[in-house]
Protein backbone atom coordinates (compact mmCIF):
# COMPACT_ATOMS: atom_id res chain seq x y z
CA UNK A 1 0.00 0.00 0.00
CA UNK A 2 1.67 2.98 -0.93
CA UNK A 3 1.64 6.05 1.73
CA UNK A 4 -1.39 8.65 0.42
CA UNK A 5 0.46 11.66 0.95
CA UNK A 6 3.44 11.03 -1.44
CA UNK A 7 2.80 13.00 -4.86
CA UNK A 8 1.32 10.55 -7.18
CA UNK A 9 1.66 11.12 -11.23
CA UNK A 10 -1.47 10.93 -12.86
CA UNK A 11 -1.73 10.90 -16.61
CA UNK A 12 -4.91 12.33 -18.50
CA UNK A 13 -6.29 11.78 -22.04
CA UNK A 14 -8.63 12.53 -24.26
CA UNK A 15 -10.56 14.75 -26.41
CA UNK A 16 -8.79 18.09 -24.70
CA UNK A 17 -7.74 21.51 -25.13
CA UNK A 18 -10.48 23.53 -25.67
CA UNK A 19 -12.61 22.40 -28.80
CA UNK A 20 -15.84 21.31 -26.54
CA UNK A 21 -17.02 22.22 -23.34
CA UNK A 22 -18.73 19.42 -22.65
CA UNK A 23 -15.02 17.74 -22.81
CA UNK A 24 -13.71 20.61 -20.90
CA UNK A 25 -16.51 20.32 -17.85
CA UNK A 26 -15.09 17.07 -17.54
CA UNK A 27 -11.42 17.29 -17.72
CA UNK A 28 -12.01 20.55 -15.31
CA UNK A 29 -14.05 17.69 -12.77
CA UNK A 30 -11.45 15.45 -12.67
CA UNK A 31 -8.30 17.71 -11.65
CA UNK A 32 -10.90 19.23 -8.91
CA UNK A 33 -12.03 15.93 -7.72
CA UNK A 34 -7.97 14.69 -8.14
CA UNK A 35 -6.70 17.31 -6.44
CA UNK A 36 -9.24 17.53 -3.47
CA UNK A 37 -8.10 13.58 -2.83
CA UNK A 38 -4.20 13.46 -3.00
CA UNK A 39 -1.74 15.05 -3.52
CA UNK A 40 -1.12 14.81 -7.55
CA UNK A 41 1.24 16.18 -10.79
CA UNK A 42 -1.50 15.85 -13.55
CA UNK A 43 -0.42 15.64 -17.13
CA UNK A 44 -2.70 16.08 -19.73
CA UNK A 45 -2.06 14.66 -23.11
CA UNK A 46 -3.87 17.65 -24.99
CA UNK A 47 -4.64 18.62 -28.66
CA UNK A 48 -4.11 22.12 -28.26
CA UNK A 49 -1.61 22.24 -25.18
CA UNK A 50 -1.07 26.52 -24.93
CA UNK A 51 -5.22 26.15 -24.41
CA UNK A 52 -5.10 23.02 -21.88
CA UNK A 53 -2.52 25.16 -19.62
CA UNK A 54 -3.98 28.79 -19.93
CA UNK A 55 -7.40 26.80 -18.23
CA UNK A 56 -5.32 24.94 -16.02
CA UNK A 57 -1.57 26.10 -15.08
CA UNK A 58 -1.42 23.86 -12.07
CA UNK A 59 -1.24 21.38 -14.74
CA UNK A 60 1.43 19.94 -17.19
CA UNK A 61 -0.24 20.16 -20.94
CA UNK A 62 1.71 17.62 -23.66
CA UNK A 63 0.75 18.75 -27.23
CA UNK A 64 0.06 15.03 -28.35
CA UNK A 65 -0.59 15.17 -31.28
CA UNK A 66 2.33 16.61 -32.22
CA UNK A 67 4.56 13.82 -31.04
CA UNK A 68 5.41 11.09 -31.94
CA UNK A 69 5.64 7.55 -29.71
CA UNK A 70 8.75 7.96 -28.75
CA UNK A 71 8.90 11.41 -27.51
CA UNK A 72 5.61 10.41 -25.61
CA UNK A 73 6.58 7.42 -24.32
CA UNK A 74 9.23 8.22 -21.92
CA UNK A 75 6.62 10.91 -20.45
CA UNK A 76 3.99 7.46 -19.98
CA UNK A 77 6.13 5.68 -18.31
CA UNK A 78 6.84 8.28 -15.63
CA UNK A 79 3.68 8.16 -14.35
CA UNK A 80 1.84 5.82 -12.00
CA UNK A 81 -1.49 5.86 -13.56
CA UNK A 82 -3.06 6.79 -17.07
CA UNK A 83 -6.57 7.85 -17.38
CA UNK A 84 -8.64 7.57 -20.24
CA UNK A 85 -11.25 9.74 -20.36
CA UNK A 86 -13.96 10.73 -19.79
CA UNK A 87 -16.14 11.67 -22.87
CA UNK A 88 -17.12 9.62 -25.91
CA UNK A 89 -13.56 8.61 -27.61
CA UNK A 90 -14.62 5.37 -28.49
CA UNK A 91 -15.89 5.64 -31.89
CA UNK A 92 -15.15 4.14 -35.39
CA UNK A 93 -13.05 7.87 -36.70
CA UNK A 94 -11.45 8.46 -33.34
CA UNK A 95 -10.51 5.25 -31.41
CA UNK A 96 -7.30 4.68 -32.64
CA UNK A 97 -5.98 8.12 -32.08
CA UNK A 98 -7.72 8.32 -28.21
CA UNK A 99 -6.25 4.77 -27.83
CA UNK A 100 -2.38 5.29 -29.05
CA UNK A 101 -1.23 6.79 -25.29
CA UNK A 102 -3.25 3.40 -23.66
CA UNK A 103 -1.31 1.12 -25.93
CA UNK A 104 1.77 2.92 -24.52
CA UNK A 105 1.00 2.82 -21.05
CA UNK A 106 -0.21 -1.17 -21.18
CA UNK A 107 3.08 -1.70 -23.01
CA UNK A 108 4.68 -0.25 -20.38
CA UNK A 109 2.93 -2.09 -17.53
CA UNK A 110 1.61 1.50 -16.26
CA UNK A 111 -2.19 1.16 -14.94
CA UNK A 112 -4.44 2.29 -16.66
CA UNK A 113 -8.27 3.34 -15.75
CA UNK A 114 -10.92 3.65 -18.60
CA UNK A 115 -13.03 6.58 -17.06
CA UNK A 116 -16.79 7.14 -17.45
CA UNK A 117 -16.23 6.62 -21.35
CA UNK A 118 -18.71 6.50 -24.12
CA UNK A 119 -18.54 4.34 -26.96
CA UNK A 120 -19.79 3.58 -30.28
CA UNK A 121 -20.77 3.68 -32.84
CA UNK A 122 -17.56 0.72 -33.83
CA UNK A 123 -18.71 -0.32 -36.68
CA UNK A 124 -15.13 -1.30 -38.34
CA UNK A 125 -13.26 -4.36 -37.16
CA UNK A 126 -10.47 -2.66 -36.54
CA UNK A 127 -11.86 0.02 -34.81
CA UNK A 128 -13.26 -2.87 -32.78
CA UNK A 129 -10.54 -5.32 -32.05
CA UNK A 130 -8.39 -2.22 -30.86
CA UNK A 131 -10.48 -0.91 -28.36
CA UNK A 132 -11.50 -4.60 -27.33
CA UNK A 133 -7.88 -5.32 -26.59
CA UNK A 134 -7.45 -2.09 -25.03
CA UNK A 135 -9.97 -1.94 -22.64
CA UNK A 136 -9.23 -6.11 -21.70
CA UNK A 137 -5.96 -5.03 -20.65
CA UNK A 138 -7.38 -1.72 -18.56
CA UNK A 139 -6.68 -2.17 -14.30
CA UNK A 140 -10.15 -0.64 -14.21
CA UNK A 141 -13.48 0.23 -17.12
CA UNK A 142 -16.13 2.65 -15.76
CA UNK A 143 -18.62 3.82 -18.50
CA UNK A 144 -21.12 6.98 -17.93
CA UNK A 145 -24.64 4.92 -19.02
CA UNK A 146 -25.21 1.08 -19.46
CA UNK A 147 -25.46 1.36 -23.55
CA UNK A 148 -21.89 1.99 -23.41
CA UNK A 149 -21.40 -1.17 -21.34
CA UNK A 150 -23.38 -2.36 -24.03
CA UNK A 151 -21.27 -1.52 -27.00
CA UNK A 152 -17.94 -2.55 -25.42
CA UNK A 153 -19.90 -6.16 -24.40
CA UNK A 154 -20.95 -6.29 -28.41
CA UNK A 155 -17.68 -5.99 -29.45
CA UNK A 156 -15.93 -8.53 -27.32
CA UNK A 157 -15.00 -6.73 -23.99
CA UNK A 158 -14.45 -9.48 -21.25
CA UNK A 159 -13.64 -7.75 -18.24
CA UNK A 160 -16.05 -5.97 -15.47
CA UNK A 161 -17.56 -2.73 -16.74
CA UNK A 162 -19.10 -0.60 -14.30
CA UNK A 163 -21.45 1.83 -14.84
CA UNK A 164 -21.16 5.39 -13.04
CA UNK A 165 -21.68 8.50 -14.76
CA UNK A 166 -20.36 11.20 -16.47
CA UNK A 167 -17.74 13.58 -14.57
CA UNK A 168 -19.94 16.65 -16.12
CA UNK A 169 -23.07 15.97 -13.16
CA UNK A 170 -20.03 17.56 -10.75
CA UNK A 171 -19.73 20.79 -12.38
CA UNK A 172 -19.87 23.92 -10.24
CA UNK A 173 -21.42 27.08 -11.92
CA UNK A 174 -19.94 30.19 -12.06
CA UNK A 175 -21.27 33.22 -12.37
CA UNK A 176 -21.34 35.12 -15.40
CA UNK A 177 -20.02 39.24 -14.94
CA UNK A 178 -22.64 41.28 -14.96
CA UNK A 179 -21.06 43.19 -18.21
CA UNK A 180 -21.43 39.70 -19.88
CA UNK A 181 -25.26 39.62 -18.72
CA UNK A 182 -25.81 42.76 -20.24
CA UNK A 183 -23.90 41.84 -23.46
CA UNK A 184 -25.69 38.98 -24.21
CA UNK A 185 -29.19 40.53 -23.17
CA UNK A 186 -29.89 38.44 -20.19
CA UNK A 187 -30.54 41.12 -17.73
CA UNK A 188 -34.19 41.70 -20.02
CA UNK A 189 -36.87 40.06 -18.20
CA UNK A 190 -38.18 37.87 -21.32
CA UNK A 191 -38.68 34.64 -21.39
CA UNK A 192 -36.02 32.60 -22.63
CA UNK A 193 -35.67 28.99 -23.96
CA UNK A 194 -32.11 27.84 -24.77
CA UNK A 195 -31.35 25.69 -27.72
CA UNK A 196 -28.31 23.70 -28.66
CA UNK A 197 -27.23 21.67 -32.32
CA UNK A 198 -24.18 19.90 -33.00
CA UNK A 199 -22.65 19.27 -36.61
CA UNK A 200 -22.71 15.66 -38.39
CA UNK A 201 -20.07 13.86 -37.74
CA UNK A 202 -17.80 10.82 -36.78
CA UNK A 203 -19.79 10.76 -33.46
CA UNK A 204 -23.15 11.35 -35.89
CA UNK A 205 -22.46 9.47 -38.93
CA UNK A 206 -26.43 9.01 -39.65
CA UNK A 207 -27.31 12.54 -38.60
CA UNK A 208 -29.48 14.12 -41.35
CA UNK A 209 -28.39 17.84 -41.56
CA UNK A 210 -30.73 19.09 -43.35
CA UNK A 211 -33.59 16.96 -41.45
CA UNK A 212 -32.82 18.17 -37.74
CA UNK A 213 -32.05 22.52 -39.20
CA UNK A 214 -35.60 21.84 -40.53
CA UNK A 215 -36.97 20.68 -37.30
CA UNK A 216 -35.23 22.60 -34.90
CA UNK A 217 -36.23 26.13 -36.59
CA UNK A 218 -39.87 24.85 -36.67
CA UNK A 219 -39.79 23.88 -33.38
CA UNK A 220 -37.82 27.15 -32.54
CA UNK A 221 -40.63 29.09 -34.08
CA UNK A 222 -43.44 27.34 -32.32
CA UNK A 223 -41.59 28.07 -29.49
CA UNK A 224 -41.77 32.14 -29.97
CA UNK A 225 -45.65 31.69 -30.75
CA UNK A 226 -46.67 29.78 -27.88
CA UNK A 227 -44.86 31.51 -25.03
CA UNK A 228 -43.39 34.62 -26.47
CA UNK A 229 -40.27 33.14 -25.90
CA UNK A 230 -36.99 34.85 -26.84
CA UNK A 231 -34.21 31.64 -27.93
CA UNK A 232 -30.92 31.56 -26.98
CA UNK A 233 -28.43 29.49 -29.06
CA UNK A 234 -25.69 27.88 -27.34
CA UNK A 235 -22.47 26.68 -28.80
CA UNK A 236 -20.59 23.91 -27.09
CA UNK A 237 -17.58 23.77 -29.85
CA UNK A 238 -17.20 27.44 -30.65
CA UNK A 239 -14.64 26.93 -32.58
CA UNK A 240 -15.49 24.39 -34.43
CA UNK A 241 -19.11 24.42 -36.55
CA UNK A 242 -21.82 24.71 -34.09
CA UNK A 243 -21.91 28.74 -34.34
CA UNK A 244 -22.37 27.93 -37.97
CA UNK A 245 -25.42 25.46 -37.73
CA UNK A 246 -26.97 27.72 -35.13
CA UNK A 247 -27.07 30.62 -37.81
CA UNK A 248 -28.49 27.89 -40.32
CA UNK A 249 -31.72 26.86 -38.20
CA UNK A 250 -32.18 30.73 -37.25
CA UNK A 251 -31.85 31.58 -40.91
CA UNK A 252 -34.79 28.71 -41.78
CA UNK A 253 -36.95 30.26 -38.97
CA UNK A 254 -40.29 32.48 -39.72
CA UNK A 255 -38.92 34.20 -36.34
CA UNK A 256 -35.29 35.00 -36.53
CA UNK A 257 -35.25 38.40 -34.79
CA UNK A 258 -36.37 36.26 -31.72
CA UNK A 259 -33.43 33.81 -31.54
CA UNK A 260 -29.70 35.06 -31.16
CA UNK A 261 -26.61 33.00 -30.97
CA UNK A 262 -24.32 33.54 -27.59
CA UNK A 263 -21.82 36.33 -28.46
CA UNK A 264 -18.61 35.15 -26.08
CA UNK A 265 -16.50 32.77 -24.81
CA UNK A 266 -17.02 31.24 -22.20
CA UNK A 267 -16.40 28.44 -19.20
CA UNK A 268 -17.42 25.43 -18.81
CA UNK A 269 -18.91 26.53 -15.36
CA UNK A 270 -19.79 29.62 -16.91
CA UNK A 271 -22.26 28.62 -19.53
CA UNK A 272 -23.84 25.93 -16.94
CA UNK A 273 -24.57 29.44 -14.98
CA UNK A 274 -26.06 30.72 -17.95
CA UNK A 275 -28.29 27.45 -18.89
CA UNK A 276 -29.69 27.98 -15.08
CA UNK A 277 -31.33 31.06 -16.24
CA UNK A 278 -33.34 29.73 -18.85
CA UNK A 279 -36.91 28.82 -18.62
CA UNK A 280 -36.45 25.75 -20.90
CA UNK A 281 -34.20 23.78 -22.94
CA UNK A 282 -34.42 22.11 -26.11
CA UNK A 283 -30.97 20.11 -27.40
CA UNK A 284 -28.87 18.11 -28.94
CA UNK A 285 -25.75 17.71 -27.15
CA UNK A 286 -25.00 15.66 -24.47
CA UNK A 287 -23.71 18.54 -22.27
CA UNK A 288 -25.79 20.91 -22.70
CA UNK A 289 -28.34 18.85 -21.29
CA UNK A 290 -26.67 17.74 -18.43
CA UNK A 291 -26.18 21.13 -17.74
CA UNK A 292 -29.84 21.86 -17.69
CA UNK A 293 -30.49 18.84 -15.56
CA UNK A 294 -27.35 19.86 -12.92
CA UNK A 295 -29.44 23.10 -13.25
CA UNK A 296 -32.85 22.13 -12.90
CA UNK A 297 -34.27 23.42 -15.58
CA UNK A 298 -36.54 21.26 -17.59
CA UNK A 299 -35.25 19.74 -20.83
CA UNK A 300 -36.59 18.20 -24.22
CA UNK A 301 -33.86 16.39 -25.94
CA UNK A 302 -33.04 15.48 -29.60
CA UNK A 303 -31.31 11.94 -29.34
CA UNK A 304 -28.86 11.46 -32.17
CA UNK A 305 -26.74 9.28 -30.44
CA UNK A 306 -26.91 6.68 -27.89
CA UNK A 307 -25.17 8.40 -25.32
CA UNK A 308 -27.90 10.65 -25.03
CA UNK A 309 -30.51 7.85 -25.19
CA UNK A 310 -28.62 6.64 -22.08
CA UNK A 311 -28.78 10.27 -20.61
CA UNK A 312 -32.66 10.06 -21.11
CA UNK A 313 -32.58 6.26 -19.61
CA UNK A 314 -30.68 7.12 -16.45
CA UNK A 315 -33.13 10.03 -15.83
CA UNK A 316 -36.49 8.04 -16.87
CA UNK A 317 -37.36 10.34 -19.39
CA UNK A 318 -38.54 9.99 -22.64
CA UNK A 319 -38.16 11.60 -25.91
CA UNK A 320 -39.10 10.43 -29.68
CA UNK A 321 -35.87 9.18 -32.20
CA UNK A 322 -34.62 12.20 -33.96
CA UNK A 323 -34.23 10.22 -37.08
CA UNK A 324 -37.36 9.30 -37.52
CA UNK A 325 -39.46 12.08 -35.73
CA UNK A 326 -41.97 14.78 -37.68
CA UNK A 327 -42.18 17.95 -37.08
CA UNK A 328 -45.66 17.91 -35.60
CA UNK A 329 -44.41 14.92 -33.30
CA UNK A 330 -41.14 17.27 -31.68
CA UNK A 331 -44.11 19.90 -31.36
CA UNK A 332 -46.44 17.74 -29.89
CA UNK A 333 -43.72 16.12 -27.24
CA UNK A 334 -42.19 19.79 -26.67
CA UNK A 335 -45.98 21.25 -25.91
CA UNK A 336 -46.94 18.40 -23.72
CA UNK A 337 -43.46 19.10 -21.81
CA UNK A 338 -43.23 22.93 -21.27
CA UNK A 339 -47.14 21.80 -19.90
CA UNK A 340 -45.90 19.11 -17.40
CA UNK A 341 -42.50 21.17 -16.90
CA UNK A 342 -42.77 21.23 -13.10
CA UNK A 343 -43.47 17.80 -13.00
CA UNK A 344 -39.96 17.01 -15.38
CA UNK A 345 -38.37 19.53 -12.42
CA UNK A 346 -39.53 17.21 -9.59
CA UNK A 347 -38.19 14.20 -11.84
CA UNK A 348 -35.10 16.04 -11.97
CA UNK A 349 -34.59 16.86 -8.61
CA UNK A 350 -35.16 13.34 -7.71
CA UNK A 351 -32.84 11.79 -9.94
CA UNK A 352 -29.50 14.41 -10.60
CA UNK A 353 -28.15 13.65 -6.95
CA UNK A 354 -28.07 9.64 -7.69
CA UNK A 355 -26.17 10.75 -10.94
CA UNK A 356 -24.04 12.88 -8.87
CA UNK A 357 -23.02 10.41 -6.32
CA UNK A 358 -22.11 7.62 -9.28
CA UNK A 359 -20.16 10.28 -10.92
CA UNK A 360 -18.22 10.70 -7.77
CA UNK A 361 -17.61 6.99 -7.69
CA UNK A 362 -14.88 7.78 -10.44
CA UNK A 363 -12.27 9.87 -8.45
CA UNK A 364 -12.94 7.34 -5.31
CA UNK A 365 -12.13 4.17 -7.79
CA UNK A 366 -8.83 6.16 -9.80
CA UNK A 367 -7.56 7.32 -5.67
CA UNK A 368 -7.77 3.29 -5.01
CA UNK A 369 -5.54 2.58 -8.01
CA UNK A 370 -3.10 5.20 -6.81
CA UNK A 371 -3.11 4.62 -3.30
CA UNK A 372 -4.06 0.97 -2.76
CA UNK A 373 -6.86 2.02 -0.33
CA UNK A 374 -10.34 1.38 -1.02
CA UNK A 375 -11.99 4.79 -0.89
CA UNK A 376 -15.34 4.76 0.79
CA UNK A 377 -18.66 6.01 -1.37
CA UNK A 378 -20.75 7.41 1.14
Amino acid sequence: MRDVREVHRVGITGSYGGLNLGDEAILQVILTELERSLPVEITVFSRNAEDTQRRHPRTRAVAVRDLSRGEVLPIIQSLDLLIVGGGGLLFDAEANTFLREVVLAEEAGIPVMVYAIGAGPLEKEESRRLVRDCVDAASVVTVRERRARQVLEDVGVRREVRVTADPAFLLEAEPLSAEAVTREGLDEDRRRVGFSVREPGGAAPDMDEGHYHALLANAADYMVERLDADLVFVPMERNVLDVQHSHKVIAQMAYPSRAHVLKGDYTPGQIAWLVGKLDFVVGMRLHFLIFAASQRVPFVALPYAGKVIGLLEAMELAAPPMQQVKVGQLIAHIDRSWDIRRDLRDRITRTVPLLRERARENNSIAVSLLTGVTQSLD
